[in-house]
């Protein structure tokens, strides 16, 4: 059984939806956890102490250990202060679930830039002011697990939220970073694209009824998508840089793959450099999804290149 004593989390957004069950299944597994959770509407709107104070009293009836955290991760003071809870009250921190969001639906057209400014704060920049004095916590003991809540909106795309898939591919590419410079501390952080019934859904769709009455809704309860990230923030696992969807008890990597696409010939002489002419001659070869390989980081997809090239040095 994966366990978690001795061990203590940071769960973010853990008073609702998918961070509450974050949080209790980690309590249950023997982790001591922060419950954080400013207690705001969807929208981002006002703060509820009550709302991450109820997480905590289910969590201790049960025989485990929580403690709230009310800050909100929208601001450096926010992220340092959720950090310095978990370390206040139990001596380290071992696992960070970046978990905290709001969500509307808007327009592209129609998208203020404060509506802009506001998605990304909260999950961009908070996925960041959470993350780096956490960070300087696990190195300083040389260990620690982030998992960091992606969605596939970010990856592929939704009508209604360019601000919200912006966000969230912007974490993607964050949680790369911290897994390539925290492997020589022992960090690894990995990313979650979940699906899961919540007030993401409830409120945004606003029909009870299609709620019952949609086999899908039913079949992406919350609990659905725990195992993953569980297994995730775990000494078990042992990889790092890497993106899981779960939905609906299926889970699968996602990734980002590049072909081998087609290399110009090189001739030497400048003006036989590729035109855009040679690129609609050759666009099925540059936009070929096989053969395909996996970056493990930009210097992966220089190296590759340059091998083609003959290029040494």
């Amino acid at each position: 059984m994966i366990d978690f004593t001795g061990q203590v989390a940071v769960v973010t957004g853990a008073g609702r939806g998918l961070g509450r069950v974050y949080a209790l299944e980690l309590a249950r597994r023997g982790a001591s956890v922060v419950v954080n959770d400013l207690g705001g509407s969807m929208g981002g709107h006002g703060e509820d102490a009550a709302v991450a104070d109820r997480v905590v009293d289910e969590i201790m009836a049960a025989g485990g250990v929580a403690v709230a955290s009310y800050d909100s991760v929208d601001s450096p003071a926010g992220g340092d202060a959720i950090v310095r809870t978990a370390v206040d009250a139990f001596g380290r921190l071992d696992v960070v679930i970046s978990n905290a969001g709001i969500f509307n639906a808007i327009p592209f057209d129609e998208l203020t830039p404060e509506d802009w400014r506001r998605m990304l704060s909260v999950h961009l920049d908070g996925a960041f002011y959470l993350a780096q004095p956490a960070y300087r916590v696990m190195k300083a003991q040389r260990y620690g697990r982030f998992v960091f809540i992606a969605s596939s909106a970010g990856m592929f795309g939704q009508h209604l939220e360019a601000h919200y898939a912006a966000a969230k591919a912007g974490i993607v590419g964050l949680a790369n970073v911290i897994a390539l410079e925290g492997e020589p501390h022992g960090i690894r952080a990995n990313t979650v694209l979940p699906f899961g019934l919540s007030r993401m859904v409830t409120e945004t769709l606003g029909d009870p009824k299609a709620l019952e009455e949609n086999g899908f809704f039913a079949a992406i309860r919350p609990e659905l998508v725990a195992p993953i990230v569980v297994f995730l923030a775990s000494r078990d696992c042992d990889f790092s840089h890497q993106n899981f969807s779960a939905c609906a008890g299926r889970f699968a990597r996602v990734f980002v793959g590049l072909s081998d696409g087609w290399l110009a010939p090189r001739d030497g002489d400048p003006d036989g450099d590729p035109t855009a002419d040679d690129i609609a001659a050759h666009v099925a070869e540059v936009a070929a999804t096989e053969p395909f390989t996996i970056p493990g980081s930009i210097y992966d997809e220089v190296f590759a290149v340059t091998r083609r090239l003959g290029v040494t040095g």
